[in-house]
């Protein structure tokens, strides 16, 4: 089934479903790249990893564990053993893309679409801010494409500067390697078709584009989306305007998708 909505469909930006979208339009977007690529240039996932350390609920009584297996100094001086599951450390991984120079075997351009770990306070996001910076330092090109309307502003570009480019529910940010001085960035709104992206790729070289709303609607068809949207059962999480909403609803109801 098709996308009900010419662009992105905010009942598809909920933080259950999407990590799931999210995941297929890297997907689509690293097949769509290598069919276009000069032959010297390849895109590939890759993950970047950060600990996340929680606490879970401490019980109300310090439980105790036999000594067995314990260093004989420690026992010797009277250390006893308690339960270290109070504390855990797991190591998450998030998926972005690369472009890379096979011949010269060096990263040319990243690709990011910005996730709710992205934008929420914590390891995930300084993660994330790190790598902007190693971009940056590196010489390399970055492609930020930001599908959410809530949280915190997370792309390279200043909020303030975004803004001043225009009105939009959504964005995409391009930062040149040979260009430090300048952001190049695409707002566009809820009710517009995705963008297509001119990909950077090395000095002198024409970018290739991606058409984010071709990927899209590859992704909510085959990927079933229709399905998890729940259109006559849910709200969308993050609240749209009276106008929007009118003209979502119109158009669901169009497609048979709202009483």
């Amino acid at each position: 089934m098709p996308s009900p909505f010419p662009g992105m469909d905010p009942w598809l930006e909920r933080e259950a479903t999407f990590p799931n979208l999210r995941g297929s339009l890297l997907m689509y977007a690293k097949f769509a790249l290598n069919a276009v690529l000069p032959p010297q240039y390849f895109a590939q996932a890759r993950y970047r990893e950060w600990l996340d350390r929680f606490e879970r609920t401490r019980p109300d009584a310090v439980v105790f564990a036999e000594n067995e297996g314990a260093p004989a100094a420690l026992t010797n001086a009277g250390f006893r053993a308690v339960d270290s599951e109070d504390r855990r450390v797991d190591v998450r991984k998030e998926t972005h893309l690369e472009i890379r120079d096979a011949e010269r075997e060096e990263l040319v351009t990243a690709i990011e679409f910005v996730s709710w770990a992205n934008k929420e306070n914590g390891p995930a996001r300084t993660a994330y801010l790190h790598r902007q910076d190693e971009c940056r330092l590196e010489g390399v090109n970055l492609v930020e494409i930001d599908l959410l309307r809530g949280g915190p502003h997370t792309t390279t570009v200043s909020e303030a500067r975004l803004r001043a480019a225009g009105a939009g529910d959504y964005h995409v940010c391009v930062s040149l390697a040979g260009s430090p001085r300048y952001y190049f960035v695409k707002p566009f709104a809820l009710e517009d078709p995705l963008p297509t992206v001119p990909i950077p790729l090395g000095p002198n070289e024409p970018p290739i584009p991606l058409d984010l709303q071709q990927l899209f609607a590859q992704c909510y068809d085959l990927g079933r989306f229709a399905l998890l949207a729940k259109y006559a059962r849910r709200e969308p999480d993050l609240p749209l305007s009276p106008e929007q909403r009118a003209w979502a609803e119109g158009i669901l109801r169009t497609k048979g998708l709202l009483p």
